[in-house]
């Protein structure tokens, strides 16, 4: 993470822990089960680190007007990591004190922002639907702050993990950068198959430091591309249903990008590439 950063947006108010918020207010859009796939990627891919932790701590940012993304992340972590405890953080007052009466046992909502108002590192930090709002040279500075609140790398662990994403308003179409504390690893494209005509139209869902790149002379333009000829391809499988032509799909792109998961998440609907392959050229 060394591109030029804006500076974050400053604020007069104080977090629940005493500290300057970090942060613009949101628009807060919400609904039941929205980040579904998002929560099932992180689930099966950092359930591991989060049984590791003494402290498996994860951090819901930005959960919204309503506190459903973070009461349903804590249910989906503690199948695989029973002691998970989420967080919700959230830069407006009015909907910390509306999340309140939901609090229970490992589930608890604090005001603040990019600061992350929790003591200790987390393991997992969320943010879903954050940074559509912010402009494209804020994203590094957002990453670089968050990135450094995670839990660092230790003991042959890969330290804390940032998702941070974008999907649509019932969670049919996401896309997400994962990172660890050394900054961005992979991007991942999830989607219900049904409701696409092909991968491209997952542009629309890309996260700010994509969505302006889906331009020609751009890597993640030239991997939708590909990935919309692969799809083409594979439309024979369509007999079989959506699935296997996006299995067969993503197979023929192995060929000649870096994905970097098998089957098992494909099956899902899903493809994470790595970031190096996608991320933005530098001018």
């Amino acid at each position: 993470m060394t591109a030029r950063a804006a500076t974050l947006p400053p604020s007069r108010l104080r977090s629940s822990g005493g500290t300057p918020v970090v942060g613009n207010v949101t628009r807060g859009t919400t609904n039941p089960n929205r980040l579904r796939r998002m929560d099932r990627w992180i689930a099966a891919t950092h359930g591991a680190a989060l049984r590791r932790a003494a402290d498996p701590v994860a951090i819901d940012l930005g959960y919204g007007a309503a506190p459903w993304t973070a009461v349903e992340l804590l249910g989906r972590l503690r199948t695989v990591a029973p002691r998970a405890r989420v967080v919700g953080v959230e830069i407006e007052p009015e909907r910390v004190a509306a999340a309140r009466p939901y609090e229970r046992d490992g589930l608890a909502f604090r005001h603040g922002g990019f600061e992350i108002p929790v003591s200790g590192r987390p393991v997992l930090v969320r943010a879903a639907n954050v940074l559509r709002q912010y402009d494209e040279d804020q994203v590094a500075a957002v990453w670089q702050r968050l990135c450094a609140r995670l839990a660092p790398a230790a003991g042959g662990s890969p330290g804390g993990l940032l998702v941070e994403g974008t999907c649509d308003e019932i969670g049919r179409r996401h896309v997400w950068v994962a990172l660890g504390p050394q900054g961005p690893r992979t991007v991942t494209f999830a989607a219900r198959l049904g409701s696409l005509q092909r991968p491209s139209d997952l542009a629309e869902r890309l996260p700010k430091a994509l969505i302006h790149r889906n331009v020609p002379g751009e890597p993640v333009h030239a991997f939708l591309r590909d990935f919309d000829r692969a799809w083409a391809a594979a439309a024979p499988y369509a007999s079989y249903g959506a699935r296997q032509r996006w299995i067969r799909a993503v197979r023929d792109l192995t060929a000649d990008w870096p994905v970097t998961d098998s089957v098992a998440r494909w099956r899902q609907g899903e493809v994470t590439v790595d970031w190096s392959a996608l991320a933005p050229r530098t001018h």
